[in-house]
Parts: structure tokens; C-alpha cells; sequence
């Protein structure tokens, strides 16, 4: 019985002119443009000088800051007023301002003092850009200690220089950071919304009814339902993973069976949460902000943008819940780490108990009648 069941599921699914084209090309367009649509690197920033001083250090400084990349030199002034201004009717974003006797006071007195005015109106824009500028400065602090330093000079203070290094993502690249979380984002809509999809649309059209009156059992007719998106979903994955590789160059670290096993779990539990939402839905539409609703939820208590351990407890006990918080964090650690199955057991439990519950609840909602 379930042979043909699945033989109908797949025949409707591919008889429907949007779907299996959604499928394909809504993953390689989504994953070739969002990445770079959502990259958390700050470029571009428009900067003021307020320069009291005028001097060689201050012009050094001045060019080290407009080579690094990040900024835009929008003017240099020597009127803090009316750079406030400019940061007012926001035709800057960040002021830079140098005392007078700046060179003097480093010369002399081995220490000086620099005001950093960022626009916070854009928390995070401000946030990173003063770190771009503060990295800045104290590397041209460190360059002037080298400089001034010379053998047998007395009352110079012995310093140590910090080098950080960073694991898994040398180059901190928000870029390999979204992809993941993208990649998994795609799977939820193509996994999550088209089995909510399913049996609703059966329940507008009247066909569930001839279903319901077959000796066809519950549970048989949830397992016709799962497959064919499950398999959908292992299609919409291969294609993911082809176009990282393709535009990006960014391929899995670990193993690919790994991955391709956490996503099966992944996709069999967002397809029976799709289920559960498809027999207590009316119509389409209902479905549809129901799903919504949930997947957008489940993405904020993911840690996609913001560390869970960052949230309030309440988030963090309700983020249990969510099977993105996982699969999230196992495709992070596949691609950038390579981690292997031993080191993802935490998450493979939770997914499978999320798989496992979901499923139960879908059987045991549909009502066959």
C-alpha cells in the first residue's frame, strides 16, 4: 500500500508546475545572493578628523587609518562643532578627534590621548567601526614605541604584543559564518512549509476524503506524506551545497555522509512539524502564517544571529525546542571545524528526539474519519 501511496505523492508533486521549479531554483538563487546581501563586515565608514595638532604624526596616522580599507575620509577639521554637526545631519559616522600637542605629548611625556565619537544609532555599525579604529590607532601606537625606541634609552616601559589567532575561520569572514546558517534556513522553507502545504491542500481540494475512507492506516499515510519531501529535501541540500562550492569555494571540512545524515534527521523533523501544522490548519492561508509564525521563532531562538547563552533563560529553555538551534550549530562545526559524529552527539539526540516527537504528533493528530 505504501508503494502506491508514494507513487501518488511523487506523480502530484511533480504535475504541480511550481513546485518541483521552486525546489531547484529557489535554493541556488537564495544561497548565490544572500550571503553577500547579509555579510556583517562594516565597509565604507565615513569619517571626520577634528586635527588640533597638524603635525607629521597626525598626517601618519590620518593615512594609516584611510589605508586599512574601512574607512572613507569624509573631512578633516579642526572645529569639534562642526563636526558634530556633520554627525548630526548624518554625513558621517564616526569622529576622530586629535588634541593639540598630540606629537609633543608622545614625544615627550610617552603618552597621548585621542577621542573616538561614533554615531550609535546603528548599535552594531557603531560598535565595529570604533573596534576598527581603536585596532587602528594601537597599531600606530605600537609602530611609534618601535620608533622612538633606541638602545640604552632610559624610563621606557617594557610592553608584550598580543597576537590573536583564529581557528577554524583564519580570516574571520562573516561570509563562511551566513552560509551555514542560510543553508539551513532554505532547508526549513523547501522542508518546513511544503508538507504544511500538503495535506491542508488535499483537505481544500476534497481529495482527503476518498483517503480517509481506504483501510489505509494513520501512520502509513504520515510515512507517504514525510518521503517525498524528505527526499526533496536531500535534493534542495545537494544544491546548496553545490553552489557554496561553486560560488564560494566554501566546502564542508568533515564528512559529507556526516552531514548528510544530521540533515536527514533535521529534514524528517521539520517535514513532521509541517504535518502537525497541516492537520490543525483550515485552509492554506492558515497554514502558511502558522508556519510562518513558528519558523521565524524557531530561527530568532536559533543563535543564527545572536549566541544563545547571550539570551535571557527563558530563551535559552524555549531555544531547546528548536531544531535549528541545532542543525545550525552541526553545520558550522562540519564545514568550518570538521568535526566528526562523536563530537555532535549532544546535537544528533536532540534532533532525533525533535524528529521523533513531531512525527508521534502527527500521526496522532490526523484525524482519518
Amino acid at each position: 500500500m505504501l508503494k502506491y501511496l508514494l507513487e501518488k505523492e511523487f506523480k502530484q508533486f511533480l504535475r504541480n508546475r511550481f513546485l518541483p521549479k521552486f525546489v531547484i531554483v529557489f535554493p541556488f538563487v537564495i544561497l548565490s545572493i544572500f550571503p553577500l546581501v547579509t555579510n556583517t563586515e562594516i565597509k565604507n565608514i565615513r569619517l571626520c578628523v577634528v586635527d588640533n595638532d597638524k603635525s607629521g604624526y597626525t598626517h601618519l596616522l590620518i593615512e594609516k587609518i584611510q589605508s586599512s580599507g574601512y574607512f572613507i575620509l569624509t573631512e578633516i577639521t579642526t572645529n569639534e562643532k562642526d563636526a558634530f554637526e556633520l554627525i548630526e545631519d548624518h554625513k558621517v559616522d564616526i569622529i576622530l578627534e586629535i588634541p593639540p600637542r598630540f606629537e609633543s605629548d608622545l614625544i615627550k611625556e610617552n603618552t597621548a590621548s585621542v577621542l573616538i565619537s561614533a554615531n550609535a544609532v546603528n548599535g552594531m555599525k557603531a560598535g565595529l567601526s570604533s573596534a576598527y579604529l581603536s585596532r587602528i590607532i594601537a597599531d600606530f601606537n605600537q609602530d611609534i614605541r618601535i620608533e622612538l625606541m633606541s638602545p640604552g634609552k632610559q624610563g621606557f616601559t617594557p610592553a608584550f604584543g598580543i597576537t590573536p589567532l583564529f581557528r577554524y575561520n583564519p580570516l574571520m569572514k562573516s561570509l563562511y559564518n551566513m552560509i551555514p546558517a542560510i543553508l539551513v534556513m532554505l532547508m526549513s522553507v523547501v522542508c518546513g512549509f511544503l508538507p504544511a502545504l500538503n495535506i491542508v491542500a488535499e483537505k481544500e481540494k476534497g481529495t482527503i476524503e476518498q483517503m480517509n475512507v481506504t483501510p489505509v492506516s494513520k501512520f502509513t499515510l504520515i510515512l507517504s506524506k514525510l518521503i517525498p519531501f524528505w527526499v526533496v529535501g536531500f535534493i534542495a541540500l545537494s544544491i546548496c551545497i553545490f553552489v557554496a562550492w561553486l560560488f564560494y569555494d566554501f566546502f564542508p571540512q568533515g564528512s559529507l555522509i556526516t552531514f548528510y545524515l544530521f540533515a536527514a534527521v533535521f529534514v524528517l523533523a521539520m517535514s513532521g512539524f509541517g504535518l502537525v501544522i497541516s492537520n490543525y490548519a483550515k485552509s492554506i492561508q492558515q497554514a502558511v502564517f502558522i508556519m510562518f509564525f513558528f519558523v521565524l521563532t524557531f530561527v530568532f531562538l536559533s543563535g543564527l544571529y545572536t549566541p544563545a547563552a547571550n539570551m535571557p533563560d527563558w530563551a535559552q529553555l524555549f531555544s531547546h525546542i528548536s531544531p535549528l538551534k541545532y542543525i545550525i550549530q552541526v553545520v558550522r562545526l562540519i564545514y568550518l571545524k570538521g568535526s566528526g559524529f562523536m563530537d555532535m552527539l549532544p546535537q544528533f539526540f536532540s534532533l532525533l528526539c525533535l524528529a521523533l516527537f513531531f512525527n508521534t504528533w502527527a500521526v496522532l493528530s490526523y484525524r482519518k474519519r
